[in-house]
């Protein structure tokens, strides 16, 4: 039985830059669709960062039509105010697929690294390398937009996984 294409809309949040990616998956293969950041500079006050952020994601939901969401889980740091803003953000790119009727499935950047890469530990330019060879047509230009596509990667894997558990 040939499997159904799915489209996932990856995300990796950030109040300065949040990474998104679309992939379409069928089966086990992979393709490219569209990826970017959503960057909001910093003379811009809290509430009109997060509102371009929802913004900009419920224009791309309508552009791309994904069927699934996944989304970056935050990395606690030491510095408790960014990891609070980061968190922010994070909310927002929930509430925003979320709001557009997806399933969002949450994922710790450990296993996202791990999935892709095979380290949960691996530095952001061996994860750009290995989306590049999973993705061969992709054309992330920055580390969050390769981010995302690594989490886009990663719910891909885990959903093929739980799907042959459950047949």
């Amino acid at each position: 039985m040939p499997h159904s294409p799915i489209r996932i809309l990856g995300v990796d949040p950030g109040l300065s830059a949040t990474g998104w990616g679309v992939i379409e998956a069928t089966g086990s293969r992979l393709s490219f669709r569209a990826c970017g950041s959503i960057v909001s500079g910093t003379d811009m006050s809290l509430s009109r960062r997060l509102a371009l952020i929802h913004r900009e994601l419920a224009d791309l939901i309508a552009e791309h039509a994904p069927d699934e969401g996944a989304v970056e889980e935050t990395f606690v740091n030491r510095d408790p105010r960014s990891a609070l803003k980061l968190g922010q953000a994070r909310g927002v790119a929930l509430a925003a697929l979320a709001l557009a009727g997806l399933h969002v499935a949450e994922y710790a950047a450990n296993l996202v690294k791990k999935t892709v890469v095979g380290v949960g530990h691996a530095e952001k330019p061996q994860v750009a390398m290995m989306v590049r060879m999973l993705l061969p047509a992709s054309e992330a230009r920055t580390p969050d937009a390769a981010d995302a596509l690594a989490v886009a990667i990663c719910h891909a894997q885990h959903r093929n996984a739980r799907l042959r558990g459950a047949a």
